[in-house]
C-alpha cells in the first residue's frame, strides 16, 4: 500500500515550544485558520456552558457582510466544541482519538463504497480493500470463517438493525418480530417500515429481557416463525439480553432452527463483550450482529459494522448494472472514509489496546457508582456495563451542562474510553454542590427511583430506611 501524500494545505506546522504543548485539535485549528489566531472579532462564546444555537445563514460571496467572517465563525465553533469535550458524559460516543489529523488528507477525495464491498467498482475512488480488512477483523472476533460471512460498513447502528431485521423478514416472511421494550427505537422503526407484526417483551428492573414473558408470547404465536432482536447492552441501562437463555427458550417452545432468526444489536457493547466472555459468537445459531463504529472504538463520522451469514445474503442481493456490482446494502452509496478510520483505529490500538480500554471503562464505571452511592445518591450499574444510571438531577441547566441523557426520573453517565477520573470527580463535586441548593430547605426531596432501578439501589427517604447499603 502506498503512502499518503500531503498537499500544501496539510503541511505540518514548524515545531515550536508552544506548538509542542498544543493538542492535536488546537494544531488542526491553526492549520485550517492560521490568520484568525489573534483576531479580536468573535461571536458569543458559551464557555463551559451548553452550546448555543449560532443562528447562522448562508453568506453570499462578494456582498458586504457586517458580521463575523467565515473563518471566525468556524474558529469559535471549534473552540466551543473543544471546551465542551470535558462535559460530554451522557451519550455513547468515544471522542478520544487523534487519528483525524493523520487521515485529514483523505478529505480531498470523494470516496464512495457503492454496492457490495467484496466486488470492485468500475471507478477507483473507493476504500473497499480497507472495508474488507475491517470486516475480516470483526468476523474473527465474532467467530465466523471468512468464507462463511458477509457484511459491510454501515452509516451507523440503526442501519445495521434495519439490515439485520430485513434479513430475518426475507428469510421468514411470516415471522413475528420480538423485541424487549428497552430495545433501541430503531428496532420498532424497522417493524413499522417493513410492516411486520411485532411483540414487545417486558423487561426486568435492570432492563434485561423478561424471558418468561418471551416464552409466553412465543407459545401464543407458535404457528408463526420468530425473528428476535437480542440487545447486547440496552440504550439506557446497559443491560445484556442472554443469547443462551433465549436459544434455550426457543428450543423449549418447539422452535427448530429453521423457524427462528436472531439479530444481535450490540451497538455499544459488541466491542466490549468479546474481551470479557464469548456471548457473541456465530458458533451459536444467530443470524446477524451489528455494532456502531463511532461508539466504543471512536470515529469522527457515524458508522457501524454489520455481519451476517453469507448463505443468507442472496435473499437481498440485486444485480445493479449501472454500478457493475451486486448490492445487498440498505443505503447503496456508502461513506468510503469511515472504513479507513475504523481500519486505522483497529490497527493502531489492536486487541490488547481494546482490552485495556474495556477494563479501564469498567473500573471507572464502578468507581463512579461507588462514589455516588457513598454520597447517598440513587445509582445502579449492571454487570459488564459502563452505563451508570442515577437519579435525575433537578436542574435542567445542570443536565445540559454535562450533556446527560434522561428518562423519567433517571439520568445516566456512559463511561467511555475518553472519560477520565478527573472528569468524573468534577461531575460528582458539582452534583453534590448543586444538590445542597436543590434540597436545602427540605421542601423538595430527591426522586424515588425504586421502581426504575430497584429498591436496593434507591436512596430516597423511603427506601433509605428499608435498605442499608453494605
Amino acid at each position: 500500500m502506498g503512502s499518503l501524500s500531503l498537499e500544501m494545505d496539510f503541511e505540518p506546522l514548524p515545531m515550536t515550544p508552544r506548538s509542542l504543548a498544543m493538542t492535536p485539535r488546537s494544531l488542526a485549528r491553526r492549520r485550517l485558520f492560521p490568520n484568525v489566531e489573534n483576531k479580536k472579532q468573535k461571536v458569543e462564546q458559551s464557555g463551559a456552558g451548553p452550546r448555543k444555537n449560532l443562528q447562522l445563514e448562508v453568506m453570499e460571496p462578494g456582498l458586504k457582510n457586517d458580521g463575523p467572517s467565515l473563518d471566525t465563525i468556524l474558529v469559535n465553533y471549534l473552540d466551543t466544541l473543544t471546551q465542551r469535550v470535558n462535559f460530554h458524559l451522557g451519550y455513547p460516543v468515544n471522542i478520544c482519538y487523534d487519528h483525524y489529523a493523520t487521515l485529514a488528507p483523505l478529505l480531498q477525495f470523494h470516496l464512495n463504497n457503492c454496492g457490495d464491498p467484496f466486488l470492485q467498482n468500475t471507478v477507483d475512488f473507493h476504500s473497499k480493500d480497507f472495508e474488507v480488512a475491517v470486516l475480516d477483523w470483526f468476523a474473527q472476533l465474532w467467530e465466523i470463517e471468512k468464507d462463511q460471512y458477509w457484511g459491510y460498513v454501515t452509516n451507523g447502528g440503526t442501519e445495521g438493525n434495519l439490515h439485520g431485521i430485513l434479513l430475518g423478514r426475507e428469510l421468514l416472511p411470516e415471522g413475528i418480530l420480538y423485541a424487549s421494550k428497552d430495545s433501541h427505537y430503531s428496532v420498532f422503526k424497522a417493524a413499522r417500515m417493513y410492516r411486520m407484526d411485532s411483540e414487545t417483551i417486558n423487561t426486568s428492573v435492570n432492563g434485561e429481557m423478561d424471558y418468561s414473558d418471551l416464552r409466553a408470547k412465543l407459545l401464543q404465536n407458535k404457528d408463526r416463525p420468530a425473528i428476535i432482536n437480542v440487545t447486547i447492552g440496552t440504550t439506557f441501562k446497559g443491560a445484556i439480553d442472554d443469547v443462551d437463555v433465549i436459544l434455550e427458550t426457543l428450543k423449549d417452545c418447539g422452535y427448530s432452527q429453521d423457524r427462528f432468526y436472531i439479530h444481535c444489536d450490540a451497538a455499544l457493547c459488541g466491542l466490549m463483550t468479546p474481551f470479557i466472555n464469548n456471548m457473541i459468537s456465530f458458533k451459536k445459531p444467530i443470524g446477524s450482529v451489528t455494532i456502531s463504529g463511532h461508539k466504543f472504538l471512536g470515529c469522527p463520522m457515524p458508522c457501524g459494522v454489520q455481519i451476517t451469514r453469507k448463505s443468507y445474503i442472496n435473499n437481498l442481493s440485486t444485480n445493479v448494472e449501472y454500478i457493475a456490482s451486486v448490492d445487498a446494502t440498505i443505503s447503496g452509496s456508502r461513506n468510503g472514509l469511515t472504513p479507513i478510520f475504523l481500519w486505522y483505529s483497529l490497527s493502531t490500538k489492536g486487541q490488547i489496546g481494546l482490552q485495556k480500554d474495556v477494563k479501564r471503562c469498567l473500573d471507572n464505571a464502578k468507581y463512579l457508582k461507588d462514589r455516588l452511592q457513598k454520597e447517598g445518591i440513587s445509582v445502579m450499574l449492571n454487570e459488564l456495563s459502563i452505563i451508570v444510571v442515577l437519579e435525575r438531577p433537578r436542574d435542567h441547566e445542570f443536565v445540559r451542562r454535562w450533556q446527560l441523557s434522561c428518562v423519567k426520573d433517571m439520568a445516566h453517565v456512559i463511561v467511555m474510553p475518553g472519560i477520565t477520573r478527573e472528569m468524573l470527580d468534577n461531575f460528582i463535586s458539582e452534583l453534590m454542590q448543586q444538590r445542597k441548593q436543590w434540597y436545602k430547605d427540605g421542601k423538595a426531596e430527591a426522586p424515588c427511583v425504586g421502581e426504575d432501578i430497584g429498591a436496593q439501589n434507591c436512596a430516597c427517604s423511603y427506601h433509605k430506611i428499608d435498605y442499608i447499603s453494605p
